[in-house]
């Protein structure tokens, strides 16, 4: 292993726009170079401009080390780091982001990583932290271009496992224990365990030729975890002892001052109102929260009650977690949907997707009535032991209503004490920070607002290079030098619609938004054969304009008329536009809206 090269210099605080030219020094080579030739960035894929990207081709110095980002700097979600030696390439992590409101339509957002698809012979594997989606739900997509082995923990490949089959995608998993090194071409690397909200979560550290590089994945610092698989702290000492070059550390609750409460700590609240509660219990968590999981199953079986897992997510991650000795649930004490409708209320506990306010999720279904076996009444409890993702805090709002509204009684993490963080607090991270005593320092895993928190943390705690980078920069280890290189890769949003992947823009979700807004005109026209008369008076229709459109669509059809007798050649000339004209200004003046006029011209002999 190469010695780390901890210097006494003072603490460089190096953020976004403030670090020198990072081009300087000796003859360049394109990013790109290695085993794999340039190509063209191939087509359909949909950069979201409004995110930040690459303005140009990479360059770069000829260097061994460089660790670039693809997602994960600037927003929650979309984790995913190249790791690069000597021109080969380790993916640390292929998660995807769920979509913000305004991205109407869009199923997923994936890592925009065409630069990898066109050096896919330089691409020798991925490494999975844990399992949760926004580390690793974007696996499938990636592994249909770059077919690489994958490594991690046995759960964590399991729940990838089940995305990947989903889509057909053929797949290399290579199961990995704790705290045993790897080595895949030139990269040698290690999971250590880390306690977080799903287990089996691991950080990783790679032996490279200028020292260590050290990516916490997901963690806290909970003494007391569910399964008793705490942060192994001796094992990240040992590698800050030996001299840790580069420390990658998650950011999502860098502005939350203490610690994070434990796993255990929400046993008792739980089972008290499981307990208390007069009839059925219907309880939701993310699906690949198996220790909250298995706290409720715990909850419901201290309270002598059945249990009935329901969601295709729920219901698969259950399985693997019972498969892998994970989760522990006696069999006669679960059932199916279908039989816990035909028992006592008081002798049930539901565990069900939905968490987020999925729209077709089981707890969305039942929050509307249109769930086919669970209707919610009075003497229902909610137990949401989850909080909403960004961006899903009105959906999830919205289901709360709407499940009081039908009279059941719900607790969630804003009324009781029912979930906690899986991501270490400021206090966790200066701890950390202080056992690892990195040369170098850069946050991830957060908006930019956490990642500059956590900078100050690492500034605070005395390390001597501190850099806040975002997706498309890199940070590289050359020698003495550590430093960043902005926009070297293109970072912005791929967009998955259905089955189409890359293939929406974001003009066309302007589109959306806008037909959502402000509705939709359309204005049939007859022409003769010769497109120089109007054969019959125009039809207008309109969808989501206003409720009561007739004297707004007789006066549009009036308007189109009058321009066509006007003024016959230049109406005729340009029918769309001078329809679209006519059309605007009766809408404009008369109610001050801006639907999409769609013109339909039909020509009769």
């Amino acid at each position: 292993m190469a010695p780390s090269r901890r210097a006494d210099a003072p603490v460089r605080r190096l953020f976004h726009r403030a670090e020198p030219d990072a081009h300087q020094g000796r003859p360049e080579r394109p990013l790109g170079a290695g085993r794999g030739s340039e190509a063209p960035a191939g087509p359909g894929v949909a950069r979201d401009p409004r995110h930040r990207g690459c303005r140009s081709r990479p360059s770069a110095k000829v260097v061994s080390v460089r660790v670039t980002f693809l997602g994960g700097l600037g927003e929650i979600g979309r984790n995913c780091a190249a790791v690069e030696i000597d021109g080969q390439i380790a993916l640390v992590d292929c998660g995807l982001m769920f979509p913000e409101e305004d991205m109407r339509g869009v199923d997923l957002v994936l890592p925009d990583w065409r630069w990898l698809v066109e050096r896919r012979e330089d691409v020798r594997c991925v490494v999975l932290t844990h399992g949760h989606e926004d580390h690793m739900g974007g696996l499938g997509y990636f592994l249909s271009e770059v077919p690489v082995p994958v490594f991690g923990t046995e759960l964590s490949l399991a729940i990838a496992a089940g995305r990947v089959d989903e889509m057909g995608v053929e797949k290399d998993f290579r199961p990995t224990p704790d705290g045993q090194w790897v080595t895949d071409g030139p990269f040698r690397f290690q999971l250590i365990p880390v306690s977080h909200s799903v287990p089996q979560g691991s950080g990783v550290v790679f032996d490279t030729p200028e020292g260590l590089v050290l990516h916490t994945g997901d963690f806290k610092l909970d003494p007391t975890p569910i399964d008793g698989r705490r942060s192994d702290l001796p094992s990240f000492g040992r590698f800050g002892n030996q001299g840790v070059r580069l420390l990658l550390s998650d950011s999502t609750n860098a502005e939350r001052a203490g610690f994070v409460p434990s796993e255990k700590s929400l046993e008792s609240p739980i089972l008290s109102i499981v307990r208390q509660a007069p009839g059925r219990v219907i309880s939701t968590c993310f699906s690949s929260h198996l220790h909250r999981v298995q706290q409720l199953s715990d909850a419901g079986l201290g309270a002598g009650r059945y249990l009935s897992f329901i969601g295709r997510s729920m219901e698969r991650n259950v399985a693997i977690g019972r498969d892998l000795g994970v989760l522990h649930i006696p069999e006669d004490r679960v059932i199916r949907i279908s039989e816990a409708m035909d028992l006592p209320a008081d002798e049930v506990m539901i565990i069900t997707t939905g968490s987020q306010g999925e729209p077709f999720a089981a707890l969305s279904l039942m929050a509307v009535g249109r769930h086919r076996f669970v209707t919610l009444n009075e003497t229902d409890t909610v137990l949401i032991s989850a909080t909403p993702v960004p961006g899903n805090e009105t959906a999830v709002s919205k289901v709360i209503s709407d499940m009081i509204r039908r009279g059941a009684t719900v607790f969630h993490g804003g009324n009781a004490n029912v979930h906690v963080s899986g991501h270490a607090s400021s206090e966790e991270l200066k701890t950390f920070i202080n056992l690892i005593r990195p040369d170098a320092f850069v946050p991830i895993h957060g908006e930019y607002r956490h990642l500059r928190a956590h900078a100050d943390l690492a500034i605070d705690m005395g390390v001597p290079d501190v850099l806040v980078l975002e997706d498309g920069d890199a940070v590289v280890l050359d020698g003495e030098s550590t430093r960043v290189e902005r926009d070297v890769v293109e970072a912005g949003y791929v967009y998955v619609d259905g089955s189409g992947v890359g293939d929406i823009q974001q003009g066309l979700l302007r589109e959306r938004a806008r037909l959502s807004d402000d509705g939709v005109l359309v204005v049939v026209l007859l022409l003769d054969g010769e497109g120089e008369e109007l054969v019959r008076a125009p039809q207008v229709m309109s969808y989501g304009l206003m409720t009561e459109p007739l004297r707004l669509m007789d006066d549009v059809a009036e308007a189109v008329m009058a321009a066509a007798e006007r003024d016959p050649a230049r109406f005729f000339r340009d029918v769309d536009t001078a329809v679209r004209h006519a059309a605007r200004r009766v809408i404009r003046n008369e109610i001050r809206r801006k639907p999409v006029v769609v013109p339909v011209i039909t020509y009769v002999d």
